[in-house]
């Protein structure tokens, strides 16, 4: 396995050149990730399959779903691509890593889990200050335009926000310098993750089910159904912080009643 991809990254370095790949190849793989993992949930909501599966029952319009597609790649291409490109050169200064040998498993894991741990604490507070009223009304209101939100509204957001919150993602690898490699997975890691909190949607095979930590979409979608001073759940990955400060209080109060209501259910029968 380790050759295979030793092989496929030899001939991506030696057919283009470091700053097409930095760049442009990184643009090209955020963009085919987020649609391809994206757009399934607008078929899904139009088609009604796994309704018992979706964690509201308003549905958006197909007019609301093709608004937010035609913004998306106004922002990615007036906003994410020429961040790529100003990007670059700093993470060139940093120590980015574009050749062979590939890093070791146990280095990617390590800067990825490190990449998660701090994007979710920059994101949190960032969030948080998204939520005063100001910054609310003139900025984050956008973002939260889709009450109900599915797949592709996870990067529907203010060019100003997008900007902001983007720091969150970007500062880990910036500080660590790594791998071009490294930086991809990530960046693909993270576009799945947040499409899937934005899904709208909570399986049984989702990821909230069995990892006690991460908060998945039912956690993010409290969020997005509630009055701004009220949402609490700022988290953009994991549970802890919003724990430790107490803004998931309104969350685990509402999941205690449904419990509690659940039981009483089952009694019955």
């Amino acid at each position: 396995m380790a050759s295979l991809l030793e092989s496929g990254w030899q001939y991506l370095i030696t057919h283009f050149s470091e700053f097409q790949l930095a760049c442009l190849g990184s643009f090209f793989i955020h963009e085919s990730v987020f649609f391809l993992s994206g757009l399934p949930y607008i078929f899904l909501e139009r088609a009604g399959w796994f309704s018992k599966h979706k964690i509201q029952l308003k549905n958006n319009s197909p007019a609301a779903q093709e608004k937010c597609i035609t913004r998306l790649i106004l922002y990615h291409f007036g906003v994410n691509l020429p961040v790529m490109l100003v990007s670059y050169p700093v993470f060139k200064h940093m120590g980015m890593k574009i050749s062979l040998p590939l890093p070791s498993w146990r280095v990617v894991l390590t800067q990825i889990l490190f990449y998660f741990i701090l994007e979710d604490f920059i994101f949190y507070w960032g969030h948080r200050i998204l939520h005063t009223k100001w910054l609310y009304k003139h900025v984050h209101s956008v973002h939260h335009e889709y009450a109900t939100p599915f797949g592709l509204t996870s990067e529907y957001a203010h060019p100003a926000e997008i900007l902001f919150l983007g720091f969150a993602t970007i500062i880990g690898p910036a500080i660590t310098g790594p791998h071009l490699s490294t930086l991809w997975l990530w960046m693909v890691l993270r576009v799945l993750e947040t499409v899937e909190v934005h899904s709208g949607y909570h399986f049984p095979w989702s990821l909230s089910n069995f990892l006690p930590l991460y908060g998945g979409s039912d956690f993010h979608d409290y969020h997005h159904r509630l009055l701004y001073t009220k949402s609490g759940n700022y988290s953009s990955t994991f549970t802890y912080m919003d724990w430790i400060f107490g803004t998931d209080k309104g969350y685990r109060k509402l999941k205690a009643l449904k419990s509690d209501e659940d039981e009483h259910s089952s009694k019955k029968m």
